[in-house]
């Protein structure tokens, strides 16, 4: 469920938020709830594992906001009790007041937006709070949801030395909980940071040095027992994602709100294939398509069997278990992994194999850690041969 706005836009960021002067939030709750009636109505799922509050800033929303969702969620399909639901949350807006709130609405998992534990970083990357706001952040929401509550930081911010990075990790890593999310900084078109960059005003990183940092930073957090479970993410003590699992093991999902994204089967409309479908933008446009006709979808596919199979490979590929026959053979059933990506010894398979970055074996088929590290370039010639 996507809450589409923030109280400033970072200097990085080309998400679909917006910052308004003033938000209607029972306007904005009660076509949170219709559209997620209706979708669950359309998928006719009867389960749910996980609830996930994006944005935007969903900690900007209140916690009787969360718990109208998460009750309309629970009134049109099995919410159990011990399902995963996380809030994004940034640290200027989680005091222990209101992440109290939010426990008692029904969240059980926070994700909070750290990005970096140094003041000047926080100001280049235009953030809102301080290093030692997000320390009491995080450890005020360690309280409140031991073993449940992640991090995300960035790395390669224009500057960032290879040093100053792994500083930046120790600390977190004193602070952290059993869950740290770790991005590229990614500069988009658009956003004031890609323009002091592509200006002069900023140095770029280099390829080598992200690399590095990326290395660097992956070591340090098996070290101190994290699982690289996947390309960006590490978890200890069982702590992983299970909704963010769904993505990657190409499981089912609804998107509610402006901008987010969903791929299911729309039975209740007589579908009997997956869609893709993409909620409307913007915030009022949306909100007038849920109140004419109960959802706001701006955009809906029906995903061919080969258009699966890719999303199956390339999201699939990202995690350390791989793509597993059995999942594979959800999507293709008459084609093995081994029939597209060839038994040992052939060709394509021959080669990733003997560059050490592709297993593909009883299990399935999957990176190894090198492998990991370079999956971008790993996946157009595998979708080339998926594609043949």
């Amino acid at each position: 469920l996507q809450w589409p706005y923030c109280r400033k836009r970072c200097s990085y960021c080309n998400f679909n938020t917006y910052v308004v002067p003033a938000v209607d939030e029972a306007a904005v709750q009660a076509c949170l709830v219709r559209e997620a009636r209706t979708l669950l109505r359309l998928s006719q799922v009867k389960s749910i594992t996980s609830v996930f509050f994006g944005g935007g800033t969903p900690s900007l929303a209140s916690p009787s906001t969360i718990a109208a969702v998460l009750e309309a969620v629970a009134g049109a399909a099995h919410l159990p009790s011990g399902a995963e639901v996380t809030l994004e949350a940034n640290p200027s807006s989680t005091t222990t007041q209101r992440l109290t709130g939010f426990k008692a609405a029904g969240v059980n998992r926070l994700s909070i937006g750290v990005q970096s534990l140094d003041d000047v970083e926080l100001r280049l990357l235009g953030r809102e709070h301080t290093a030692a706001e997000a320390q009491a952040a995080v450890e005020a929401a360690r309280g409140l949801f031991p073993g449940r509550t992640s991090i995300d930081l960035l790395f390669g911010l224009p500057g960032q030395s290879l040093d100053a990075w792994t500083q930046r990790l120790e600390a977190a890593l004193g602070l952290c909980d059993d869950h740290i999310s770790l991005y590229q900084l990614t500069l988009e078109r658009g956003t004031a940071l890609a323009a002091q960059v592509w200006g002069g005003a900023l140095p770029a990183p280099l390829q080598d040095l992200l690399a590095d940092m990326y290395q660097a930073a992956r070591t340090m957090l098996v070290a101190a027992g994290f699982r690289h479970y996947e390309v960006s993410n590490f978890a200890r003590k069982g702590a992983l994602s299970t909704h963010n699992l769904s993505y990657w093991r190409a499981e089912q999902y609804i998107g509610v709100g402006p901008g987010a994204h969903g791929r299911f089967v729309p039975w209740g409309e007589g579908g009997c294939s997956r869609e893709a479908r993409v909620q409307m933008l913007e915030p009022i446009a949306w909100m007038q398509a849920v109140q004419s006709r109960g959802h706001g979808t701006g955009k809906r596919v029906m995903l061919s069997p080969l258009e699966q199979l890719e999303e199956v490979l390339a999201l699939g590929l990202r995690t350390d278990e791989g793509i597993t026959h059995e999942r594979w053979g959800r999507f293709s059933p008459h084609l093995s992994l081994e029939a597209v990506f060839g038994a040992p010894g052939q060709a394509l398979q021959q080669q990733q194999q003997q560059q050490g970055w592709m297993v593909l074996d009883s299990g399935g088929l999957r990176c190894t850690e090198r492998g990991l590290a370079v999956l971008d370039s790993l996946l157009p010639d595998l979708l080339c041969q998926l594609q043949r």
